[in-house]
């Protein structure tokens, strides 16, 4: 499903960051109707199978006969677990140990709230997707955008965005959260890019419009504030949406989900499911698209939780999203488009089109493919 042709200024850029000009990533913009080159095959025909549905919130499982190996990556959560990834506040020491090398991180001017340091001490890339949670350290914070980290690399300035908007004091050396916030606070990251948005996203529960004449959500504004004033003053993201006032509701939408999305998926013959486009109500508003069953699993119960609080947070809408409508997110954008490139590490891309906003992730060693492909319909 996933299509790619050629543009003549994206072959200039590439070129150039492969005699090392651009060493340290490059962007550039091209017009609609072209795309750089080097895009990878596509992974085979993607194929939506009928949708889980519950209350307000839809999945529609996304499955292939095709697939990549994905074992050489490595995730955040599994690397923070297991000490070969380190995450730090600016200007904190540490000892970086790769390859029999001893040799001091890098230092900084000072604790950033949209920048922390991290360190891949493990032998495999590093996969970050945008809205993971690292808890910890000043303030939680999430990723600002997919990327892949090079093993051994040298310490890296990571941009985040905060996610507890009212702590900044020293806290507990970093740990993977094991959340990826819900995809009104992912869209103000890996899109639209503003911490303020990031905020009011995270205690609104919603960044999607409301109608006048829509139903109440299952969690209202109240609930929320209510999470915030008893269980989570500092506005962390964690335990407002782990609180006793909203995670009911979630863990009971996620539980039956997760148990029908299995009974749909456990009779397909030659195919896995690798990914999911998500409505709510009748609208389809996001999908993840992963190049293995192996990835997708891994990401899937985070994932699950995620799109579960965007639906409590919205209206309990009745309507449903068609087969047709869906399958809008897999076919290939067309519209203006921004590319970075690490090279020989990955390249990122981000393409508009309408109210649509689709991000690739492209891993180029060992072997040049999409790892992760997101498509998000602008709130």
């Amino acid at each position: 499903m996933f299509r790619f042709t050629h543009t003549f200024l994206g072959s200039s850029l590439f070129g150039m960051a492969t005699f090392g000009i651009a060493a340290l990533g490059f962007l550039w913009s091209s017009p609609g109707g072209t795309n750089p080159p080097g895009r990878p095959q596509p992974q085979g025909d993607l194929r939506l199978l009928d949708p889980i549905t519950y209350e307000n919130l839809a999945v529609f499982p996304v499955v292939t006969s095709a697939s990549y190996d994905t074992t050489p990556f490595l995730t955040l959560e599994e690397g923070l677990a297991r000490g070969e990834v380190l995450v730090q506040e600016q200007g904190g020491d540490a000892i970086v140990r790769d390859r029999g090398t001893v040799r001091p991180a890098a230092q900084y001017s000072g604790p950033s709230v949209n920048q922390l340091v991290l360190i891949n001490r493990s032998k495999r890339p590093l996969l970050l997707l945008a809205g993971e949670l690292v808890s910890g350290g000043k303030q939680d914070r999430i990723i600002a955008k997919d990327r892949l980290v090079a093993p051994g690399a040298d310490p890296l300035p990571l941009n985040v965005f905060c996610v507890e908007h009212g702590r900044w004091s020293t806290g507990s050396q970093f740990t993977a959260a094991k959340t990826i916030v819900h995809p009104s606070v992912r869209e103000q990251a890996a899109i639209k890019q503003k911490q303020t948005d990031v905020w009011a996203s995270v205690t609104a529960g919603t960044a999607a419009p409301r109608a006048a004449n829509a139903p109440p959500p299952a969690v209202p504004q109240s609930a929320l504030a209510e999470a915030v004033a008893a269980d989570a003053p500092t506005q962390s993201y964690s335990k407002i949406y782990e609180s006793r006032r909203v995670a009911p509701s979630i863990d009971v939408m996620v539980e039956e989900v997760q148990r029908r999305f299995r009974r749909s998926t456990a009779s397909l013959k030659g195919e896995r499911a690798v990914g999911v486009v998500i409505a709510y109500g009748g609208e389809v508003a996001w999908s993840d698209i992963f190049a293995s069953s192996d990835l997708f699993d891994q990401y899937w119960t985070k994932l699950l939780r995620s799109y579960a609080v965007e639906a409590v947070a919205r209206p309990t809408l009745r309507e449903k999203a068609s087969l047709d409508d869906a399958q809008e997110f897999l076919r290939p954008l067309k519209g203006r488009e921004q590319t970075e490139s690490e090279p020989g590490v990955y390249i990122w891309r981000e393409i508009k089109e309408g109210s649509l906003s689709q991000i690739e992730l492209d891993a180029l060693e060992p072997k040049h493919f999409m790892l992760h492909r997101l498509v998000v319909r602008d709130s």
